[in-house]
């Protein structure tokens, strides 16, 4: 049965990225954050849809996803527009091997879950330091026009600081930390 590799980190820190180098599946688990009109969906001090906060995210869909993949080898997932705050479509997600990633933000609460369904593969948590990782996220988030510039600047320093906690609590749910490189290089040597 095909097992999950999951990709942990702060935003920015180059998960899609290494996902991408990598030429595997990737389920996103970014996909799965609930639209603008969930009820219970968290908001910011900045008046927008708190993406930060776990609630503003669907476990159960992610999860159920990642399990549908690893035993039917296919799934359909939403495809989320960060700019409208919502989901804008599907599509499917095909297994090409007998491993895949899932990368997001909130990957951390999916690895316990996958680990008791005995689908994971490991879990990785990216680090790069904190500059880095700020303007990375900036230049992406300005590319993409996810929200207005400043709101993306003030976004990103909250999240600078917030780092070292978002790695703390991935080594926590049993991620091993290391920089995208080390990453590449501990998934391909198999």
């Amino acid at each position: 049965m095909p097992h999950v590799v999951i990709l942990a980190g702060p935003s920015g820190s180059g998960k899609s990225h290494l996902a991408e180098r990598l030429g595997w599946t990737v389920l996103r688990l970014d996909d799965f954050y609930h639209d603008a009109d969930h009820p219970d969906l968290p908001r910011s001090t900045l008046g927008i849809a708190d993406w930060d906060d776990v609630r503003s995210w669907n476990l159960e869909a992610a999860m159920a996803a990642i399990v549908e993949l690893c035993t039917a080898g296919r799934t359909q997932v939403p495809v989320y527009d960060i700019s409208v705050s919502r989901a804008v479509g599907s599509h499917e997600v095909v297994l090409n091997g007998d491993r895949f990633i899932a990368e997001g933000l909130f990957a951390t609460e999916i690895v316990g879950p996958c680990r008791d369904a005995g689908v994971l593969a490991d879990a990785l948590c990216l680090t790069r330091p904190r500059p880095l990782v700020f303007w990375l996220r900036l230049v992406r988030d300005l590319r993409e026009s996810r929200k207005p510039p400043l709101t993306l600047v003030r976004r990103g320093w909250r999240l600078m600081k917030d780092q070292p906690h978002v790695i703390a609590a991935a080594v926590a749910a049993g991620c091993r930390p290391m920089h995208p490189k080390r990453a590449y290089r501990v998934l391909t040597a198999r």
